[in-house]
């Protein structure tokens, strides 16, 4: 996989060894589909195995989203499709255990909202960065489907397990106060100092002990590695989620931006 190769994911090289990654999808808010999801699994690869690249920033084209979660139409194919789901599966778990096995820092710049994949990375990242305007929701208790993606490997470490549940299991949206008082961000700043302050966190890092800062950050994941079975776990529940009634509710009341009915919900008799 070459820097080229890439349909939906933009690169821009920067002083000191820093790559700008952005995820270009502005038409639909940097929705994730299929093969956006796909190019998320390899992108940790090729920047840590590129010698010309120290760190790497991730952001969102435009100034609407950083990624609006999966796009729907590619979400109505994993409803009731165990061979869809299964391909899915596979690659949300390489997003998180290829980002953290990562050795060089990854920075993400949340420029705007971030659900579903897209705040897998934008949260997963070593450094998060998020725009005042911006706000984000992990999203999947609001699609009928458990909270899968990345949030048990990372937000009761972040935010502390009370604050996860709740936010985990009720879907509202955080914004960037919010999520720096909670500890879910590194920084919070206004939306026109955001790129600015990413590209000088990433360029100091370029310019520290590179054996020193990867030994380090590699130690520190090893707290998330630790939680790995708490992820797959969780993720293989949000897999089976998506072959329930549940999911296809769900995503019917996101698509036609109504309250849902979820036949879980419903009192017997």
């Amino acid at each position: 996989m070459r820097y080229e190769d890439f349909q939906f994911i933009l690169f821009d090289r920067q002083p000191d060894g820093v790559l700008l990654a952005t995820l270009n999808r502005p038409e639909v808010m940097n929705a994730t589909n299929a093969r956006l999801h796909w190019e998320l699994t390899k992108l940790w690869g090729v920047v840590n195995e590129d010698p010309s690249v120290k760190v790497v920033v991730v952001t969102g084209a435009g100034e609407r989203a950083f990624s609006a979660g999966g796009d729907l139409a590619w979400v109505e194919e994993m409803v009731g499709n165990p061979e869809a789901v299964a391909v899915v599966k596979k690659e949300a778990a390489e997003i998180v255990y290829n980002m953290l096995a990562c050795e060089k820092p990854i920075i993400s710049a949340i420029n705007g909202t971030a659900v579903g994949a897209g705040l897998a990375v934008a949260l997963l990242a070593d450094v998060s960065i998020i725009a005042e305007s911006a706000r984000f929701t992990d999203g999947h208790a609001r699609l009928g489907v458990a909270a899968g993606d990345h949030a048990a490997i990372v937000w009761p470490l972040l935010c502390g397990v009370a604050k996860a549940k709740y936010y985990l299991m009720t879907a509202d949206f955080i914004d960037g106060k919010e999520a720096e008082r909670l500890g879910l961000v590194t920084f919070c700043v206004p939306p026109q100092e955001l790129m600015a302050r990413a590209l000088a966190v990433a360029q100091s890092l370029a310019r520290g002990s590179q054996t020193a800062i990867r030994a380090t950050k590699m130690s520190i994941n090893n707290w998330m590695q630790m939680a790995g079975p708490i992820f797959d776990a969780s993720l293989a529940a949000e897999m089976l989620g998506f072959l329930g009634a549940d999911a296809r509710e769900g995503l019917d009341a996101v698509r036609n931006k109504r309250a849902p009915q979820f036949p879980s919900a419903k009192l017997p008799g």
